[in-house]
């Protein structure tokens, strides 16, 4: 999803407050919005396809998945920004009336061109200052290549996957998030 500026300052309350009557998601970097473009449909479905994946294994787990439509906060010394994963597990929510979550293990983006600087560089930036954030995937929609950041002990450690065979494993969560269940619909005629 391509993003454009809105060049007017807002503190967080306002930027909040607007959101919940927006027709338009906007992400929130230190001050300025920035609204959010449409996303193709194999975008879409690959970002459909792995919350109800996650979904089904969550259950009766005190983690839960969430899809794109809630934000995560970043709150930094100096900083405040809220951006929209594609996907999220959270083992410790906020409450049930919050906007967004604080406290994400997993957070996971699905590239497009117009977002591809922004997820990798950008966000990734701000991802890693999250405690609670164990790995950060980053998904391409349109062939079969996954890689996932895991928060190593002094780095994050990059892993690569890109056959449908293979299966990305969050051992501490108990869940295993398959190729073939990604690109469902996407890569195959199913």
């Amino acid at each position: 999803m391509s993003t454009a500026r809105i060049t007017e300052y807002l503190s967080e309350d306002d930027y909040l407050a607007g959101e919940l009557h927006s027709d338009v998601r906007h992400e929130y970097v230190d001050g300025s919005a920035y609204a959010m473009a449409g996303a193709k449909v194999a975008h879409n479905t690959v970002s459909t396809n792995i919350t109800g994946t996650l979904h089904s294994q969550l259950k009766g787990n005190p983690c839960r998945a969430f899809g794109s439509d809630i934000k995560v906060r970043i709150k930094g010394k100096d900083h405040t920004r809220f951006y929209y994963p594609d996907g999220m597990i959270v083992c410790d929510s906020n409450d049930a009336d919050s906007l967004f979550q604080d406290k994400p293990v997993v957070l996971i983006e699905v590239l497009s061109d117009s977002t591809r600087r922004i997820d990798t560089g950008e966000k990734f930036e701000a991802y890693r200052s999250i405690e609670s954030l164990t790995h950060y995937v980053l998904i391409e929609p349109d062939t079969a290549s996954v890689v996932v950041y895991e928060r190593g002990d002094d780095e994050w450690l990059r892993t690569r996957f890109a056959n449908l065979s293979d299966s990305i494993v969050f051992k501490d969560l108990g869940v295993e998030l398959p190729m073939t269940d990604i690109y469902d619909r996407v890569l195959s005629d199913e």
